[in-house]
């Protein structure tokens, strides 16, 4: 589950392996085995990768399905953007 969380939120991200790598601190070849799920990242990686994508460490570990978007110092007026555009999109679901 990790892997393609990792995958999918690096591709969304427009990140290479190798860029993802230089913004955690660790090698492209050690990003391309988190997504093979060859190995699985350190709770540190984990921690940081959340960070950087704005999701849950439970998100990226499959334990929890809901994404999370941080509206850590977006004004008011920007959060009510958000909002809207997310009610926006549940209502073209039904």
């Amino acid at each position: 589950m990790i892997a393609e969380r990792i995958r999918f939120l690096r591709e969304q991200m427009n990140l290479s392996q190798t860029e993802l790598g230089k913004k955690l601190g660790v090698t492209r070849s050690s990003i391309n085995s988190y997504e093979q799920a060859v190995s699985t990242p350190s709770t540190h990686v984990i921690s940081a990768m959340a960070k950087l994508f704005h999701c849950s460490t439970d998100f990226l570990l499959g334990m929890d399905e809901s994404a999370s978007i941080g509206l850590t110092g977006l004004s008011e007026e920007d959060k009510q953007m958000v909002y809207t555009l997310v009610a926006h999109l549940r209502r073209r679901e039904k």
